[in-house]
């Protein structure tokens, strides 16, 4: 059977929907199909277990929150300094307030991934090429900060993000800027 691909990513997203506003006890086939205005029984033709969809599920979310290549090639036209990468750490808050469901999918899936070793090791191959794409780019385009300094960032920011999305009143009385420049700082020196 030939798949449309247009509707396989439409059927992603909106199992990002689905986990974001239900979690995932609420990721059906069902629920999927509904939300994607799509007949019943059209995500299950796609997706031949729930294991293999929240891996997919997973990798959509990796995509939809990655930045555009224009917006990269905008920021890396200027200095390769600290202020650039502070420029990238509020470039991931902009891309996680405008994408709150891929993060909270994100979430749902890391939690369900705690019960389910098949999807653990999926997500973690995900994330663990994520963390390694992060390191490369930061050596290739010269910015400062070695393979620690990247990763400590990469953690703190899915923190920082976690907290914006969940628990917002927490981060409200902080400032934002100099929140992330001071992490910054102490990751990079």
């Amino acid at each position: 059977m030939v798949r449309n691909e247009a509707r396989r990513t439409a059927l992603l997203d909106a199992a990002v929907d689905v986990l974001a506003e239900e979690g995932a006890r609420g990721l059906t086939y069902r629920a999927i199909d509904a939300k994607a205005g799509v007949p019943a029984g059209t995500a299950s033709n796609y997706f031949a277990n729930r294991d293999e969809l929240m891996s997919e599920v997973m990798t959509r979310v990796f995509q939809r929150l990655a930045p555009s290549e224009e917006s990269v090639a905008e920021s890396l036209a200027l200095p390769r300094d600290r202020a650039l990468t502070v420029r990238f750490m509020h470039d991931i808050i902009k891309r996680a307030d405008e994408n709150r469901a891929g993060y909270l999918a994100m979430m749902e899936l890391r939690l369900e991934a705690t019960r389910r070793p098949g999807l653990r090791d999926a997500i973690t191959r995900t994330v663990t090429e994520s963390i390694e794409l992060n390191v490369a780019f930061n050596e290739e385009s010269g910015l400062p900060g070695d393979r620690t300094a990247v990763v400590m960032l990469y953690f703190a920011m899915i923190g920082l993000i976690y907290e914006r999305l969940t628990l917002p009143d927490v981060v409200a009385p902080m400032d934002l800027d100099e929140l992330v420049e001071a992490m910054v700082d102490r990751a990079i020196g």
